[in-house]
């Protein structure tokens, strides 16, 4: 294979040769990166002005579309990618987490765009802000796209989950990518960049691809640019240290080194669940992957108790895992990347070596299943056991990025808690507890150098994802060495693509601007029931006010025996004397809920075909028998979700007959659209 960028729209074409990538399995040749003559700074501005533009144009809906579509096609044709990530070093599993677990990341993207964001193009962040005595100017925070590029580098372990868990969450955001795989395994994600032009499920310029070196690229970045980085400590220093990122102020996401940890803890002992569990999952981490994962178990915390126990285990499960080439179904784990990390792994092991003893596996001596030991990048599980882990230093801060693992004792919780935060900060670590007050001391313990902490017992024993698995759903980062940088999180992680911006102005100039009515704004009201407009004709603003109605003693009486609903603020005048909140018997909240359903409710056939639930809901003020109620109905904000219907919420004001306000809330319908 010879690799080329896509940049413009097209494939640049191979240009001179710069670099043979070797399989990780035999050492032969199997692609090799070309050379071409790319112009970065046009790159970027192609990127800017045809992807960005094209995005942007498309609502948050629109969006989660085209990813629903690539995945849906990456899906039909996803064995591609497992046939060349075996020559990566790939087992069939370690392809199904970096290949199906990219995929699911796009589905889960698409369902959260639909489901948790609005069909627009921007987002509004908490509610209008009053900045006047009298009302008439006020404040609301708007998040909008950047107008730049994201640029994208990644590690060479998961070429493919790697490109899609970020290239997700930013076409999400409406910003346009030029995405940038490790060389080592670029030939991975070469093949996945063919499948998404092939797909045509992305507009012009959405996503470019750069193979080999990225040439001048950061000196023509912007303010408006992302850079979000995976990979070493030391490449992101220097590319975060780069003049134009401090002088642009460039957004900077790293994701880097992480010394994760696995804490035992001292209720879970041998012939428990959770030590059965924490055995399972150090051992696990050690070999998925070939332990080539930034989130695999570098430290194993446990009680000094229980050491011997969980080394003895740990040795036996590791004994039966069988190493070669991974096309073989009888092996279960391959080499590393290539023979340049295994180097690297076996002098980074040789350092942990002067703190610890060797004492699973002989990277000199192990057998091998269909495959040279010579030619391959291979390197046994070896699990290490550090004896004195508060006074060493290589144990805490060496990350050997294979299948290692160091072993080490603890005296109590609070000594626990004390290593495990001596990784200066990591991705993610796991404890194995059935104890819920020594789960709180660990987690919070901890908590604050970890930015992710999976708590495993028999509980959840047959669904947890694991250790290793950064979700969808959930942040992927940490502080410290973990590189301070935050991705995924469901929605939270489109932020990183957009800017917060505090618009001022009048309420009225504020509806007008986001589309959503707040208080002080003008209301309509006319001859018509705002029910009787179909979605398309509905303006915002739009109001219905109900005529009054009275509260008796006999409406809550009756109210309370049909549901049951007795309480003593409802029945008893007695019970009420002296109450902070009731001055004498008062109508039920729901009472007034159900009575002003009866006040607006149209209730002929119309354009309303459900009302779905209502948010919000606050009762401010307690109505009393005698007392008169009446509703103001406006329409809020609108958003479609199909050809044949839109969402219409409603803010909805109870108030009294002296014009105090009773209570809140929004009420959610679904509206017909009139075509």
């Amino acid at each position: 294979m010879k690799l080329d960028s896509f940049v413009h729209g097209k494939w640049a074409g191979p240009g001179e040769p710069a670099a043979e990538i070797h399989s990780a399995v035999t050492g032969d040749v199997v692609a090799v990166a070309t050379r071409s003559d790319i112009d970065m700074r046009e790159v970027l501005a192609y990127g800017r002005a045809i992807g960005g533009n094209n995005l942007r144009q498309m609502t948050f809906h629109q969006r989660a579309g085209l990813l629903k579509k690539l995945a849906d096609y990456l899906t039909q044709h996803k064995d591609r990618l497992y046939k060349l990530s075996f020559q990566a070093g790939c087992t069939r599993t370690d392809a199904m987490i970096d290949v199906d677990g990219g995929i699911g990341t796009l589905f889960v993207y698409a369902s959260k765009g639909r489901r948790e964001l609005p069909n627009t193009k921007f987002l509004l962040d908490g509610d209008i802000e009053g900045l006047s005595k009298g009302g008439t100017f006020a404040g609301q925070h708007v998040v909008t796209s950047l107008r730049g590029v994201a640029v994208h580098i990644n590690a060479f372990n998961f070429p493919c989950w790697g490109m899609l868990e970020k290239l997700a969450p930013a076409l999400l955001a409406g910003v346009p990518v030029v995405t940038k795989p490790a060389t080592v395994t670029s030939y991975v994600a070469y093949e996945l960049m063919r499948m998404i032009v092939e797909s045509g499920a992305l507009p012009e310029g959405a996503l470019q691809l750069i193979v080999g070196s990225t040439g001048d690229l950061f000196d023509h970045l912007t303010c408006q640019d992302v850079v979000s980085f995976t990979g070493s400590a030391d490449t992101s220093q220097k590319l975060q240290r780069h003049p134009v990122i401090a002088r642009e102020a460039v957004r900077f996401v790293a994701e880097r080194d992480s010394l994760n940890a696995a804490i035992l803890a001292p209720d879970a002992g041998p012939g428990s669940p959770e030590f059965d569990l924490f055995v399972k999952e150090v051992a696990k981490e050690m070999t998925v992957k070939a332990g080539q994962k930034c989130t695999a178990i570098r430290r194993a915390f446990a009680p000094a108790a229980h050491l011997d126990a969980v080394i003895t285990a740990l040795r036996e499960r590791l004994a039966k895992v069988t190493i070669g080439n991974p096309e073989n179904d009888k092996v279960r784990m391959g080499p590393l990347v290539g023979l340049g990390q295994r180097s690297d792994v076996l002098a980074h092991v040789a350092k942990l070596r002067t703190e610890a003893e060797l004492v699973a596996g002989d990277p000199d001596n192990f057998a091998l299943v269909d495959a040279d030991a010579k030619r391959g990048a291979f390197v046994p599980p070896l699990l290490l056991h550090c004896a004195k882990p508060l006074a060493a230093t290589a144990v805490h801060e060496i990350e050997a990025f294979g299948p290692v693992c160091t072993v080490m004792g603890y005296d109590d919780l609070e000594q626990a808690v004390a290593l495990a935060n001596r990784g200066g900060g990591s991705l993610v670590a796991s404890v194995y507890t059935h104890d819920v007050p020594t789960a709180t001391e660990l987690a919070f313990g901890i908590g604050s150098f970890h930015g992710r902490i999976a708590i495993i017992d028999r509980s959840c024993a047959t669904e947890h994802t694991g250790h290793g698995s950064p979700m969808p759903q959930m942040v992927h980062g940490g502080p410290g060495r973990a590189g301070g940088g935050e991705e995924l999180g469901g929605v939270r992680s489109l932020h990183h693509y957009m800017q917060r911006t505090a618009l001022q102005g009048s309420p009225a100039m504020l509806t007008g601007l986001t589309g959503r009515w707040s208080k002080g704004s003008p209301v309509f009201d006319g001859e018509l029931h705002p029910f009787r407009y179909h979605y398309e004709d509905l303006e915002i603003g739009r109001s219905f006010f109900s005529k009054p109605r009275q509260i008796t003693l006999d409406d809550i009486e009756h109210f309370a025996h049909f549901t049951g609903d007795t309480f003593y603020a409802h029945m008893d005048e007695e019970a009420t004397k002296g109450h902070p909140f009731f001055p004498g018997r008062v109508a039920h909240g729901y009472l007034l809920l159900s009575f002003a359903a009866g006040l607006f409710v149209d209730p002929d056939y119309g354009p309303v075909l459900a009302n779905y639930g209502l948010d919000s809901l606050r009762f401010v003020k307690p109505v009393q028998p005698g007392e008169s109620i009446e509703v103001r109905l406006t329409a809020k904000q609108k958003t479609p979700r199909n050809k044949q219907y839109g969402e219409v919420r409603w803010d909805v004001e109870i108030t009294t007959g002296t014009g105090e306000t009773a209570a809140t809330y929004e009420l959610l319908t679904m509206n017909a659209m009139r075509t």
